[in-house]
């Protein structure tokens, strides 16, 4: 995997990142979603690395990453926790801005990086996400059926860890065949460590909690994205059928948004990956 970029782990104050860098050129930041590590992006990131610096962290909690201990508000998992890692990792490899790219939860690690550090975030994608607080907001039925993990995980008096880890395989999926070889084992690893998945589970109930609020806080405020905005959708995924215009939601957060799909399922890095390396090096470079 990731041919020509380096492994370290790197410091960035309260935690240790598992961190893959590569290639030459303005730097890019990708940050991956649950339940994955950055291994999802090893098709992807040396496509991009032709033009810039590729990173690719491993969340807090997720991975070779650090799991903090959990707090009681959660904020220990929080994308605003989450958001400083980022720019500590950005100062850690010397650069003063990047763009920053996330997918699932890992898009709203980057929104918040956007929003907390504009001056650090130079363009900002989003894959398959609408803001936390806009999702909940606006959550009724359909969306509770659809997406009942995010309430599942994100309870805490009858948590979810004890009935994932009693078969993490059938829970979260995944095949080699999908993810191939060397980023499923990476992935393995990760879903069958129990303080794994307890992190996971905390990003889920930091989601509910202060993510939430502070989405809330910004709005409230008024305060919006400064960057250029990319929203991708995965066609096969459930965006459209759930939000109606997401890329409208993203409008109401930023004054330039655009938005595209790619013809994929949710994993879009894992299964379009020359097709999402195009739509980002063109918003990238544009």
């Amino acid at each position: 995997m990731f041919p020509g970029f380096t492994l370290d782990e790197i410091d960035v104050g309260p935690v240790r990142l598992r961190v893959r860098h590569g290639g030459s050129g303005s730097p890019v930041v990708l940050l991956h979603g649950h339940p994955r590590t950055h291994a999802t992006w090893h098709r992807v990131a040396p496509l991009l690395a032709e033009r810039h610096t590729v990173i690719c962290p491993d969340l807090r909690g997720y991975g070779g990453s650090t799991k903090p201990a959990e707090t009681p508000d959660h904020s220990a998992y929080a994308k605003r926790a989450m958001a400083r890692d980022v720019v500590a990792l950005l100062d850690a490899l010397g650069h003063e801005r990047a763009a920053v790219v996330g997918h699932d939860r890992g898009s709203y690690a980057a929104m918040r990086t956007a929003l907390d550090h504009p001056e650090r975030v130079s363009r900002l994608g989003v894959l398959d996400g609408v803001p936390i607080g806009a999702a909940l907001a606006t959550c009724d039925a359909r969306f509770a059926t659809r997406w009942w993990h995010w309430f599942f995980l994100g309870q805490t008096d009858k948590p979810a860890e004890r009935l994932i880890n009693a078969d993490p395989d059938a829970w979260y999926g995944g095949s080699p065949a999908e993810m191939g070889e060397e980023a499923y084992a990476d992935y393995h690893r990760a879903i069958h460590d129990p303080a794994t998945v307890h992190a996971m589970c905390e990003d889920y109930r930091a989601g509910l909690g202060p993510d939430r609020a502070a989405d809330d806080a910004d709005r409230a405020a008024g305060r919006k994205i400064s960057c250029p905005v990319l929203f991708v959708w995965a066609e096969r995924d459930d965006m459209v059928e759930l939000h109606g215009d997401p890329a409208a939601i993203w409008r109401e957060w930023a004054d330039d948004v655009r938005a595209t799909s790619v013809d994929s399922g949710h994993h879009m890095a894992e299964e379009a990956p020359e097709a999402l390396a195009t739509v980002l090096n063109d918003f990238l470079t544009d």
